[in-house]
């Protein structure tokens, strides 16, 4: 093993081994090329997954971050890693042939685990371990899953602005999602169900937890809590727009508004969870300095 010019172990330079590694990645750019492309053009066309565009760029910035412990780590390749490889190759053929989208983007994950541990080893893919699970977030869910979570997210949205709407004594009867003002009536269709708001804001709290918390448990809290944020704020849009179709007519509540208002609940739940993040630090200081009196106190004792 020798040392590089900065005197980090393990960084020899072997123009073989580099052109294998180009190799490999060619290879992959090659047999993933139509799927990638695919994926771009579902971020661009569907705005439910518009966020995808920003998961590459936060997960390579989280790659740069690792560089120097990158670098600090002996390469040392593991042969598991090739059958990774040929596995992840194995189940992208089989979602090939039958077609399954999700199944296809996700190998690209476990070949490039597979290319990680062969080339470099265990130690560089446990640095590289959260920036692969991150761009998880990209990838659409199964079809499957997303029609199983939207109706559900509808009628959730649809009972609790009509809960908030009979707060407020606007006359309102709901059924399914289908909620009936004195004046007209709404529909809480499939892109009012709040689907893309939650999909958006746990990738950003995902984001904001590992860059603002320390502990798995803080981070996980905090991801996990975007999820009831997503619901509750899509709910008040809901019901924003069902008090302005009853005071002032369906039409206001629609065109400019429905598209400002998604933005301006977004930038509020994105608010909660800042303040929530926010929380959880000054908790941890005050329990952190709570346990540091304790052990002083019985250090004297």
């Amino acid at each position: 093993m020798g040392t590089d010019t900065d005197g980090n172990p393990g960084d020899h330079r072997d123009p073989r081994g580099l052109v294998a590694v180009a190799l490999l990645a060619g290879l992959v750019g090659w047999l993933y090329r139509p799927v990638l492309v695919a994926l771009v053009r579902q971020w661009w066309d569907e705005p439910d997954y518009s966020h995808g565009f920003l998961i590459p760029l936060i997960a390579a910035y989280l790659v740069w971050e690792r560089w120097p412990r990158l670098r600090s780590q002996p390469a040392t390749p593991a042969l598991a890693g090739l059958g990774v490889l040929v596995g992840g190759v194995g189940l992208f053929v089989l979602a090939n042939m039958a077609a399954e989208l999700f199944v296809m983007r996700a190998s690209l994950l476990i070949v490039l685990v597979g290319l990680i541990l062969y080339l470099r080893g265990r130690a560089h893919l446990g640095v590289l371990a959260f920036p692969l699970v991150f761009l998880l977030l990209m990838i659409p869910p199964p079809a499957i899953v997303f029609n199983a979570i939207t109706f559900p997210l509808q009628l959730v949205a649809a009972g609790a602005a009509t809960t908030g709407l009979q707060l407020l004594d606007v006359p309102v009867l709901r059924e399914g999602n289908i909620i009936t003002l004195a004046n007209t009536k709404l529909e809480v269709v499939e892109a009012c169900s709040g689907v893309r708001s939650l999909l958006a804001l746990v990738a950003l709290a995902t984001t904001f937890a590992y860059f603002t918390q320390a502990g798995v448990w803080r981070r996980a809290l905090l991801v996990v809590s975007a999820v009831p944020i997503a619901i509750a704020a899509n709910a008040t849009r809901v019901a924003g727009t069902g008090l302005l179709a009853h005071f002032f007519g369906e039409e206001i509540a629609q065109g400019f508004f429905h598209s400002f208002s998604g933005l301006l609940v977004f930038g509020a739940a994105f608010v909660l969870l800042c303040l929530e993040g926010f929380v959880l630090t000054r908790l941890s200081l005050v329990l952190v300095n709570r346990g540091s009196r304790r052990s002083q106190a019985c250090a004297r004792g």
